[in-house]
């Protein structure tokens, strides 16, 4: 554990790596003469952090004394990748569930405490879980607060609040997977591919266009954390009873935003060294404008073919990391030798091609100025030294001729070997006894020249293998092998010519890896600007094809405005899409309410302004004709999904609940919340009350109410009056029209509210049978004239006949001979039972 100082109420500086504790005493203001006595006796406020930090994610807890508050951030995505603990985690979600914490009432359940718990915590950030769970412990070893006090005092915790860093945007994981902006799905060819999943139709697979391997991860570096299909089981499910449908907690999950740690957390990269764009969004408007210079310049039609030209240069732009990785420990293959030298000349094609280019651009001056000439030194020494052709064909090093005039000495002699040594072969052979037909010398690394002769019949035994005037070596293949004279003035004459020109080129190689590595910085630097430019011409070539507009930001709005804005997956899936509207900014009409028919377009238009929102704030144009952001600080939704159903309903409904408690407890005056069916799938009247509590919770915030939308299909929230009049609230319908039987939608929305549910038009448009459509059309108008719902004659005589038949059988199918068979048992336990629903 390691110790930091800081002042409370601001952002504890400088976390330190691996897992810390750190304790922060605060200076006291300055107090009046006569307060002195008393001020000085009081104890310093500590802040005391725990920090974990893994495979590109960062997790952070830290309990303040003064407030005797634990404040947490969700995982969040950074550029550093560290291997911490990886285990520990049960653990940490039992201490988090089995702490005594006096903001619980001691009325609660078990499980009515984990729900609450569940719907603070984010149990399914694993390293917040870690965080809190590590932070807790050494809590408890310390007695924080508590040190003087019996052993069966805890800590006090009067809260758990979220916190997040300035200019970052909070998204959860259930936001990621309802919006579509990642999705997974089984890849055709599974045994081909590691993971057997595939990007499937999402708002990073039409987007992602990039060239370069480095780009796809900076656009969007470790999707399948956004979108695991276990995100959601990741938080304790409660067991043994149903859930109750109430949490959260005023004293809770107040939302807290704090400034960048220094050294730390960086809350946008530096020009030059972006990281995780679609996993971190920001409110950072000279980072967002840069990069909308950047897409605006490349639609531009005169410039399309610097961007085909860019892109082509970009394909060529690999792991460096990795080559450069593999040089410090002299594992270098001869493919790493092949790629780098296509990297930097790739790269030097992209600094002579963003010189070119108006330097009123941040990233074209970045790449021309940053680019340097480390990059032709790099070019031009692998160019000279490294014999690619030759390195293939012996799968090592080799050097071009002329590098080294020692290696080009002895390599000439190699080559020349063959025929020499046919001539001293031919020599031996005269003094050799003429009942041997044939001699060779050979050349074997590290043993030298040896006379090869095949194995006369005579030679049977090892006796025999001695030739007077030569030294037996060894017996192969039929053929031995000895030293002679001759061999062995060839060894002092020619060496070990293979093993020494082996050396001398490992000895060069080495030299030139120093030379790389001693300008790593600047290969470093050519991968965060081309991965960045590879995203950036990836986000305008899809603006291009879709015709998305630019966003423009606005600190002042505190909300969106978008102007005939479209799904951006919708609309490549439908044959027409029609356009819509939405305005959330200033103090009217924040929450907005909108009914209509089922599959008139409230949910596609819930979640195509959470789409517009989000891919303003990565960045990136949007598909819409106008769009204004303003200060989003979140984006949380809770959209019906039907992949979710499977589940099962008692847990849909736990999740949809929290989901929403979520947002009830870190929601502020800046975020964006998206709810779509909320109450579904459980009684009507519970609903429909926890619907309108939630409304009228935020609508009790007044002008720090969040922007919402809400989108139901329970019209009793109107027709009752559940909500109060005010300008806070605006009535939005789904425009549609009755043509005799059948229902028109337009997709349109507009000011109203709907006046029927028309299930059953949706109905028959879902192709049910007309007899099943009429009945429930039949049976709703009973319910809402209050008459009683009688069965229908046809209906009930079929099934009498049914059952009927079914008592007949099991009759018959009786053994009376049988002195098991119980009469009575039967009678009791078939025949009475089928006379009630026959009668």
């Amino acid at each position: 554990m390691a110790s930091v100082g800081a002042t409370p109420g601001r952002t504890p500086q400088g976390p330190g790596p691996r897992e810390a504790s750190a304790s922060f005493p605060s200076p006291a203001p300055v107090p009046e003469p006569r307060e002195a006595e008393e001020e000085d006796e009081e104890e310093p406020a500590e802040i005391h952090l725990c920090v974990l930090w893994s495979s590109g994610y960062l997790g952070i807890a830290y309990y303040n004394t003064s407030d005797s508050t634990i404040y947490f951030m969700p995982d969040a995505p950074d550029h550093e990748s560290l291997q911490l603990l990886q285990r520990g985690l049960e653990i940490s979600k039992q201490r988090l569930l089995s702490g005594n914490y006096s903001f619980i009432p001691d009325s609660m359940t078990t499980t009515e405490k984990i729900l609450f718990l569940s719907s603070i915590i984010p149990f399914d950030c694993l390293l917040t879980v870690r965080a809190l769970g590590g932070l807790l412990k050494f809590l408890g070893r310390r007695r924080i607060g508590v040190e003087l006090e019996d052993y069966n005092v805890s800590i006090p915790i009067l809260g758990f609040k979220k916190f997040a860093l300035t200019h970052l945007v909070s998204i959860d994981q259930d936001t990621y997977s309802v919006l579509q902006i990642f999705k997974s799905e089984p890849h055709p060819s599974v045994y081909k591919v590691a993971s057997g999943l595939k990007e499937g139709l999402s708002l990073f697979g039409i987007l992602n266009r990039c060239r370069c391997k480095w780009g796809e991860k900076l656009l969007s570096l470790s999707r399948r954390r956004a979108q695991a299909p276990d995100a959601q089981a990741q938080w304790p499910r409660p067991m043994g009873p149903a859930a109750p449908r109430h949490v959260g907690s005023s004293r809770t999950g107040a939302r807290t935003r704090v400034p960048c740690m220094a050294g730390g957390l960086p809350t946008t990269a530096p020009p030059g060294k972006p990281r995780l764009w679609f996993t971190r969004p920001t409110q950072d408007l000279e980072e967002l404008n840069s990069r909308l210079d950047v897409i605006q310049f490349f639609l531009l039609p005169q410039n399309l073919d610097m961007a085909q030209m860019l892109h082509r240069l970009l394909g060529h732009i690999k792991n460096v990391p990795l080559i450069l990785k593999r040089m410090k420990l002299s594992h270098t293959k001869v493919s790493d030798w092949q790629v780098l030298y296509k990297t930097v000349y790739s790269a030097l094609g992209l600094r002579d091609a963003c010189r070119s280019l108006p330097q009123s651009i941040q990233l074209f001056r970045d790449i021309a100025q940053e680019f340097s000439d480390d990059l032709h030194h790099i070019a031009s020494l692998i160019g000279k030294v490294v014999d690619f052709e030759g390195s293939l064909a012996e799968n090592r090093f080799t050097v071009l001729p002329n590098i080294d005039p020692e290696i080009d000495e002895k390599k000439r002699r190699l080559t020349g070997l063959p025929s020499f040594l046919t001539e001293v072969a031919r020599k031996e052979l005269e003094n050799l006894d003429p009942r041997i037909p044939s001699c060779s010398v050979i050349y074997i690394p590290l043993i030298g020249f040896l006379l090869c002769i095949p194995r006369l019949p005579s030679m049977v035994e090892t006796s025999d293998f001695e030739i007077e005037g030569l030294d037996f070596m060894f017996l192969s293949e039929e053929k031995l092998h000895y030293r002679s004279a001759r061999t062995k003035e060839l060894d002092a004459l020619l060496g070990d010519l293979h093993c020494d020109i082996r050396d001398q080129e490992t000895l060069l190689m080495y030299q030139l890896q120093c030379q790389v590595l001693a300008r790593a910085a600047v290969l470093t630097q050519v991968l965060d600007l081309a991965s960045r430019l590879d995203v950036l011409l990836a986000l305008a070539s899809a603006a291009r094809d879709y015709g998305y507009s630019r966003p423009r930001y606005s600190p002042r709005l505190l909300g969106v405005r978008i102007q005939n804005g479209r799904h951006p997956l919708m609309e490549l899936c439908a044959r027409t899409f029609v356009p819509n509207s939405a305005e959330c900014g200033g103090y009217k009409g924040r929450v907005k309410v909108i009914t209509g028919p089922n599959s008139s377009g409230k949910s596609i238009y819930l979640k195509q302004v959470g789409l517009i929102t989000f891919m303003a704030l990565v960045g990136s144009f949007v598909p819409a004709e106008e769009a204004e952001i303003g200060a989003v600080d979140a984006i949380f939704t809770r959209i019906h999904s039907c992949e979710s159903i499977s589940l099962g309903l008692s847990t849909f409904m736990i999740d949809l609940n929290q989901q929403v408690a979520k947002a009830v407890n870190n929601a502020t005056e800046r975020s964006l919340v998206l709810i779509d069916e909320f109450g579904k799938g459980t009684n009507t009247v519970d609903g429909l009350a926890l619907l309108a509590a939630v409304i009228r919770h935020w609508l009790a915030l007044g002008p720090t109410c969040p922007h919402i939308f809400v989108a139901t299909n329970f019209l009793s929230l109107i027709q009752l009056q559940l909500l109060p009049q005010g300008p806070l609230v605006q009535y939005l319908t789904m425009e549609t029209c009755e043509d005799g039987n059948d229902l028109v939608f337009f997709y349109q929305v507009c000011e109203g509210v709907a006046n029927a549910s028309h299930a059953s038009h949706t109905a028959a448009q879902a192709g049910l049978p007309e007899k099943l459509v009429a009945r429930g059309k039949e049976v709703s108008d009973l319910i809402c004239s209050g008459k009683p719902i009688k069965p229908v004659k046809e209906l009930l005589k079929e099934k009498q006949m049914e059952n009927c038949q079914m008592l007949v059988d099991k009759f018959l199918k009786l053994d009376l001979e049988d002195p098991s068979l119980d009469l009575d048992i039967f009678m009791r336990q078939e025949v009475l039972p089928a006379a009630a629903t026959i009668l």
